[in-house]
This record gives C-alpha cells, sequence and structure tokens, in this order.
C-alpha cells in the first residue's frame, strides 16, 4: 500500500490533492502557509484535512519504519518465513503487525519456556490436536528430574498452550472489539499514605512549626481529592463514557487518588476464545479449558485491557 492509499482510506480527497499536499510538507511548509497561500495546489483543501494528512502521513512512515525493523529482527533470528513476510508486509495495521512479531518478542522467560526447556511441547502439541489420547497415561511419559509427576507434566503443556493462545492474531483483533464494544470502565480509591513527622527531637516551636505544616498538607490534600469524589467509586461503560468525564478520572489517577480499571465479563471472553479453539469432547478438553482460562486471566487480559485504556485515553 502506497502512502496516498494509506491516507486516501481515511481522507475524502483525491490522489492528486494528497500527492501535492506531501510535496509541500516535504518542502516544509507549514498548515497554516499552506492553507493560506497554496490552496491552488492543494485543491482548496481546509485546515482540518490539511493536519489529517500531515497525521497519516506520519503514521504510515512509522509503520514503515516499524515493519522494517520487526523483519530484520525475525529474519535475524531466522524465522521468517514468506508466509510470515508477506503478512506483515501487506499489513498496515499497527496492533496486527506487533502480534505477528509477538512470538518473536524477546521477553523475560517464561512458563511456557520453562515447560519447553523441560521437553513438554510434544505433549502440549499432542493435547492442542485434541486427538482421542489416555492423556494423564501419556504425561508419564513426560516424568524426568525436572517433573516429578503427571500433574507437574500437564501443567507445563497447558502453560505453553496459553502462550500459544496469547499469541494467536485472531483472537487478539477480536478480544480488542470485543473491549471496544462492551468494555466497562471503573475506578477504586488508592489509599493514601498518612503524613508522619520526622522522629528526630525537635524544640517545641518547631515541632509545632512542623504539626502546622502537616495539617495544612493533608487540609489541601483533602481538598484536592473531593474535586475527585465522584469518581472514587464510578462505573460505567467505556463507549459511553464522555471525553471530559475520561481526561477527569485520568487527573484523578494521575494525582494518585483513583486506579482506572478496564474490564469486560470473563465468561463472555473465555467462551468466544473456547469457540475457536476447541473442536472435540475427549480426554484432551478439560486441559484446554484450563489453559484458556489461564491464558485470558493471565495474559491475554492485561494486555488487551491496557491498549483498550490507552487507545481511549489518547482519544479523549
Amino acid at each position: 500500500m502506497t502512502q496516498i492509499q494509506f491516507i486516501k482510506n481515511t481522507v475524502q480527497t483525491t490522489d492528486k490533492n494528497i500527492d501535492a499536499t506531501l510535496k509541500l510538507f516535504f518542502e516544509d511548509c507549514t498548515i497554516p502557509f499552506i492553507v493560506r497561500y497554496r490552496k491552488d495546489q492543494t485543491g482548496n483543501l481546509d485546515e482540518v484535512i490539511i493536519e489529517q494528512i500531515a497525521k497519516l502521513s506520519k503514521e504510515y512512515n512509522e509503520i514503515v519504519k516499524r515493519k522494517e525493523s520487526i523483519l530484520k529482527t525475525i529474519d535475524g533470528q531466522g524465522q521468517l518465513s514468506p508466509e510470515l513476510k508477506s503478512k506483515i508486509e501487506q499489513s498496515f495495521d499497527l496492533q496486527e503487525i506487533e502480534d505477528l512479531y509477538l512470538p518473536f518478542k524477546k521477553k523475560k522467560k517464561t512458563r511456557a519456556d520453562v515447560a519447553r526447556t523441560n521437553g513438554l511441547e510434544p505433549l502440549a502439541q499432542l493435547i492442542f490436536s485434541q486427538r482421542n489420547e489416555n492423556i494423564d497415561f501419556v504425561s508419564t511419559q513426560y516424568i524426568n528430574k525436572n517433573i516429578k509427576n503427571e500433574d507437574e507434566a500437564l501443567q507445563g503443556a497447558r502453560d505453553i498452550i496459553a502462550e500459544w493462545i496469547n499469541e494467536n492474531v485472531f483472537i487478539r483483533k477480536n478480544l480488542r472489539r470485543l473491549f471496544q464494544r462492551k468494555a466497562v470502565v471503573s475506578t477504586k480509591v488508592v489509599k493514601k499514605n498518612k503524613l508522619s513527622l520526622n522522629p528526630v527531637r525537635v524544640p517545641n516551636s518547631d515541632r509545632v512549626e512542623n504539626n502546622n505544616k502537616v495539617e495544612n498538607n493533608e487540609k489541601n490534600k483533602d481538598d484536592e481529592s473531593q474535586k475527585y469524589a465522584q469518581y472514587f467509586d464510578w462505573s460505567e461503560p467505556l463507549s459511553k463514557a464522555p471525553s471530559h468525564r475520561l481526561l477527569a478520572m485520568m487527573r484523578a489517577e494521575n494525582e494518585g487518588f483513583i486506579k482506572l480499571n478496564i474490564e469486560i465479563e470473563n465468561d463472555e471472553a473465555v467462551d468466544f476464545i473456547e469457540k475457536e479453539i476447541i473442536k472435540s469432547n475427549n480426554d484432551t478438553t478439560e486441559h484446554l479449558e484450563l489453559a484458556i482460562k489461564d491464558s485470558y486471566k493471565r495474559l491475554l487480559e492485561p494486555a488487551i485491557s491496557n491498549e483498550t485504556l490507552q487507545e481511549f485515553k489518547a482519544k479523549a
């Protein structure tokens, strides 16, 4: 996709007008200058449209740069397949690109990494394939010096499956949509640390002065907190929360009075993943269900919730 095509997906104007505007940016022309003195070149585009073109042009360049970096990193690992390369090159959705990169991203050693080191990936693959096997019996074959019993073997296999689910691009994309439609924003009061006097002995006059300062600080803090009192126990659909209210809650969080949280009904998210993953009903089903719940609660929900919150903060 060319830069002009990328911009045209959002801005309603001609290729010629976009191209002319981009050339003016390249010549270091400012937006006010273009609006006032270059109308004949831009097709009389107004300031709002020109600002959009500038923003989208920057976004396009950042995506291209990020893709180049990701492709170079994966290729350096010797894991860049033609299929993966094509998917990354064709995508201009930054979140999708990051999802494709996720399995190759350097990260701290995970529970799944430990399980792989202990030789449990074949067991995870067997469970994930949903073949009708006696999994409890098969798991005994994976007992070794690090895996003491079949329960540890099965837990390790589920850890690997949970990571696979977390790295599934389709699942992450659809969970984002679910959060955008149905997420609820809620707040909790943050417990304030009590102010205390320095234990060093001081003259009585200084002690009185210190006490007065502390009392004033506490009073000022209480006065500030009252501005946000209505948000100390707040909950509403995120999609319906007006910008001014989100901004107020964000200020309250920044000042340490509340903690913002974004969530959806766990059952709905887990049900969606189960429908996508589980295709059989046999000995493997229970382990897949456990892996799905773990993957959502431990990996997917925190990541998608934070992404959604950051997105709405940016819009607000």
